[in-house]
């Protein structure tokens, strides 16, 4: 009789259709495991909380999400995020004082998350499916790190292992590189907790690593890395040199950045830089495209710095006026990033944070074979990757004169690459792709699933 396949509940608040940072990793973990023969059931995120209330959604990522993962949506109360008067809850309207008493309570003595609902909702949706047919092994990644408590929990009440996946920091600011929160706060309490009965825990790199064993001694043995990668199924094959290199005249280089635009990111520093290197006859003519989202969240967008505000309003103008050189291509879906590095010639990687940020998109950066020039913070974690990148110019630092500097020699090696150079660029990518990079991950699960005498096929066919 043919292996049942091994039953793996994961837990991913955000995953497609939304376009958090984290839903790459989280599609492409759930699609691996999937091809490698496991059973996966993805809990994620309301679909009304994505539209409505967050209005975070990449509807065409969907469509690169195997058909053979369920995904179910537990109920997640909007207490915090409700505005209007209308949205309330009878309970809430009638008695206001009483109903956020009950909300802070909770948050003390519960769980110190506001997605806290959804996590219990999670945990008695999976013991009724557990109770059907049974999950072998659960795997939870944060934010929000009530996933990670949902984990805690069902193992608590059935024993069932489970991994938990930083993909970003509960207790450690990234950006001020200081504890979240201070000593007491219950959140320390849940996540000594819950990482002392996980049988893993992943971070994207080494520093945070570093940071929570040094935290949590005792588990250090079962913490490993998992750094980001790219993504094969967005990406082409094979790469060309960049326009600027093809052409048979001489034309102006086109700069791009791709990705999610935040107040964090040194954006003040690289426009400045770039009007600077403009100046340099290697440079005339040259653009910055800037594409993506103005923010992960709806409105989130406002926060960004005045500057960039206007550079956009003199860019969408006469264009003629001091920064007439940026363009503004707004949003671009996972599955259309191909050609924006196609028509690239120089990618320009601005990031925010240090030691502790890598940045998932470095790899992308990477896969595309084109000359990177470092906007960020000396030490970002990203630096670790971009080490041995071939194509890479770190500026070392967010001076302007040297960010300038990195700039125009960019520019300079992009007019000349060749096919050579640009597949020795790639070759050294191969080596983060999303399915080398998620190696350990599927390892470790697939040995947890073995000790419970269920082990993975490996070909996605195996029978119930």
């Amino acid at each position: 009789m043919p292996q049942r396949r091994p039953r793996l509940l994961y837990l991913a608040f955000y995953f497609p259709p939304s376009r958090a940072s984290g839903v790459y990793r989280a599609r492409a973990t759930a699609n691996r495991l999937t091809e490698e023969g496991w059973d996966v059931t993805v809990f994620a995120a309301p679909l009304p909380f994505l539209y409505e209330t967050v209005g975070s959604v990449d509807e065409k990522l969907s469509e690169t999400v195997d058909p053979r993962i369920s995904v179910v949506r537990p109920k997640l109360n909007r207490y915090t995020w409700q505005t209007e008067l209308r949205d309330f809850s009878r309970f809430r309207r009638t008695f206001p004082h009483l109903a956020h008493s009950m909300y802070e309570w909770g948050q003390r003595h519960v769980f110190p998350e506001r997605y806290v609902s959804w996590a219990r909702a999670s945990v008695i949706r999976a013991l009724r499916m557990h109770a059907r047919r049974r999950f072998d092994v659960v795997l939870a990644t944060g934010n929000p790190f009530a996933s990670f408590g949902a984990a805690w929990a069902f193992h608590r009440l059935t024993r069932t292992p489970y991994i938990i996946d930083y993909r970003d920091s509960w207790t450690l600011d990234l950006f001020s590189e200081e504890p979240a929160f201070d000593e007491g706060h219950p959140a320390w309490t849940w996540e000594r907790r819950i990482i002392k009965s996980a049988a893993a825990t992943v971070f994207v790199n080494d520093a945070l690593r570093t940071w929570h064993a040094g935290r949590y001694p005792d588990q250090a043995e079962r913490m490993l890395v998992v750094p980001n990668g790219w993504d094969a199924d967005t990406l082409p094959a094979t790469v060309k040199p960049p326009p600027v290199a093809r052409s048979r005249e001489k034309t102006a280089p086109r700069f791009s950045y791709l990705g999610t635009l935040t107040g964090k990111q040194p954006i003040e520093p690289m426009l400045e830089a770039f009007g600077q290197a403009r100046e340099h006859p290697d440079m005339a003519g040259a653009e910055l495209g800037l594409h993506g989202y103005l923010g992960f969240f709806k409105g989130s967008g406002r926060g960004l710095n005045r500057r960039l505000a206007e550079a956009f309003a003199d860019a969408e103008g006469d264009g003629q006026g001091p920064t007439s050189w940026l363009r503004y291509h707004g949003p671009v879906s996972k599955i259309e990033v191909a050609e924006v590095y196609r028509t690239s010639d120089v990618l320009v990687f601005l990031a925010g944070g240090a030691r502790y940020v890598t940045s998932g998109k470095i790899f992308e950066y990477m896969a595309a074979g084109r000359p990177i020039v470092s906007v960020h913070a000396p030490g970002s974690a990203a630096e670790e990757v971009l080490r041995g990148y071939p194509l890479w110019f770190n500026p070392g630092g967010l001076d302007p004169a040297d960010i300038a500097a990195s700039l125009i020699e960019a520019a300079k090696t992009a007019a000349g690459l060749d096919d050579r150079q640009v597949a020795e660029a790639r070759a050294y990518a191969e080596r983060y792709e999303r399915n080398v990079s998620l190696e350990p991950l599927v390892r470790r699960l697939a040995e947890l699933a073995t000790a419970r005498g269920h082990a993975p096929a490996g070909d996605g066919r195996a029978t119930e």
